[in-house]
């Protein structure tokens, strides 16, 4: 089955996916990975997802992820009266402890260290940022004064953002180490762990995987707090991946910055060879109509320009009306964007001596010469996944087959650009096993009489060493013809 758009579509599961059909028929449209959201989520309804995702894959050979979400510390107010609107100007007092129905003067806060935390001057914000506060004062024990700057109704529940606090709760809380055990229970290929400020909150996870699982399970960071940025340097080295999640993000920094902070992460995220995924709001205009808003294509169409991994959908496949004709969508906005010669994504050679010095050089390389030469296909076999990251970070313009015979990283791997995965467990000799490979690149589509094909290996073979292998072939009609 010939995969003809690059960039991947995450979408999330829910209410809306929750037949076989449905699921079936997303994945036919172009999903790559499934999300599970677990602010959402009910177990019981997640392990029927999983299995029908997996019973989908293996009956009709695909080979889709699926993505452990976890919620982090999310701040919000209690429960509130009717109807109340705030004005600015007007005085109000957040209160921890024990839950009550808030008022015109005083609502409940959720976050028991919010009056230890917040300072004098710095802003809260509500709702998304539609309600906009200052503290006046603190008793540094449970109560905040706040003034409005910006009002509007006071609702129910509503999030909370602290852009100018140094919040103290750490960013795996109780619920999401229940949440992540009950993922690695269920075998997920990736988590995205919420509000990542520095490395250390990617450290926690990592810790809680490595005690409970014994297969390595990565980790993306999703980028949606100043401090994140401050930080990026550091996390981009510790995780797997980023998650550009642009709604708290947006209420966080001033919106008008979102979208330079998306082109410049999307950037950086190449350099460090991990892969970044554009989310929210893409297209949440389809959550209830067919059609898509001009805006909304030009989103899809300019995170596709600035390279991203994945576009990502929420609500839209979650609780909308038209989950399998929002990917179709989705696809062919990719598709048009990608075949445009618009698009013009630089490589660079970020060499270091080090253990992997061979391996980095050849994928480097393999990508180079594939664009020089038009090669329609570079091929890898994989242990680990590694040369599929350096490959598909570098954005060549062929497509690239990853072969492996670990049925994790067969699905892993299908969040990275460019990257399609097949199952692969004959450890021959190098000449046969590329010969292999090339049938199969020529059997399924990618490869016809004549074109170029570059294809990377470890020998020996047997060995499941390190890369150290390029060969360039071309495709003949009854054999290969090694240059």
């Amino acid at each position: 089955m010939l995969s003809t758009k690059k960039t991947k579509i995450v979408a999330t599961l829910g209410p809306a996916t929750d037949t076989r059909d449905v699921i079936k028929d997303m994945m036919q449209a172009g999903v790559n990975v499934f999300r599970i959201n677990f602010s959402h989520a009910d177990y019981e309804d997640v392990k029927k997802r999983v299995d029908m995702i997996r019973s989908v894959n293996k009956e009709y050979g695909y080979n889709t992820a699926i993505l452990a979400d976890l919620q982090g510390p999310k701040l919000r107010v209690g429960v509130m009266e009717e109807g109340i609107i705030v004005n600015p100007g007007d005085k109000i007092t957040f209160a921890t402890g024990e839950p009550f129905t808030g008022n015109q003067e005083r609502v409940y806060m959720n976050y028991k260290e919010f009056p230890k935390d917040v300072n004098p001057g710095e802003r809260i914000l509500l709702d998304d940022g539609k309600l906009i506060f200052k503290v006046v004062s603190t008793n540094k024990e449970n109560e905040v004064e706040a003034e409005v700057i910006q009002g509007g109704p006071l609702k129910s529940k509503k999030g909370v953002n602290l852009p100018n606090t140094n919040v103290s709760l750490p960013a795996l809380t109780e619920k999401d180490i229940k949440d992540a055990l009950f993922a690695i229970s269920q075998e997920v290929d990736w988590f995205a762990l919420s509000f990542v400020r520095n490395p250390a909150d990617i450290q926690d996870l990592k810790d809680l995987i490595n005690e409970n699982s014994s297969n390595r399970i990565p980790i993306i960071a999703k980028i949606e707090k100043p401090e994140a940025l401050v930080n990026i340097d550091k996390i981009m080295a510790n995780c797997d991946g980023i998650m550009v999640a642009r709604g708290d993000l947006g209420v966080e920094i001033p919106a008008e910055e979102v979208p330079l902070i998306q082109k410049e992460l999307v950037h950086k995220a190449k350099l460090y060879h991990i892969p970044v995924i554009i989310a929210t709001q893409m297209m949440e205009s389809m959550i209830s109509s067919l059609t898509p808003t001009r805006a909304e294509v030009n989103d899809v169409g300019n995170s596709v320009m600035d390279g991203a991994d994945a576009v990502m959908l929420s609500g839209e496949t979650s609780v909308g009306a038209y989950p399998v004709q929002v990917i179709e969508q989705m696809s062919r906005i990719i598709k048009s964007v990608e075949e445009s010669e618009l698009i013009k994504v630089p490589m660079r050679t970020p060499f270091v001596r080090s253990g992997r010095y061979v391996t980095n050089s050849i994928c480097y390389h393999a990508a180079t010469m594939a664009n020089e030469m038009n090669a329609k296909v570079i091929s890898t076999l994989t242990n680990s996944g590694y040369t599929a990251y350096r490959i598909s970070s570098y954005r060549p313009n062929s497509h690239i087959l990853v072969f492996t015979s670990s049925r994790r990283i067969l699905t892993q791997l299908s969040l990275l650009w460019g990257v399609t995965t097949f199952y692969y467990d004959r450890f021959v000799s190098t000449d046969e096993t590329i010969e292999d490979v090339n049938h199969i690149a020529n059997e399924k589509g990618y490869v016809n009489m004549g074109d170029i094909m570059i294809s990377l290996a470890a020998m020996p073979i047997q060995g499941k060493g390190k890369v150290n292998t390029l060969r360039v072939s071309e495709i003949d009609s009854c054999a290969i013809r090694a240059k």
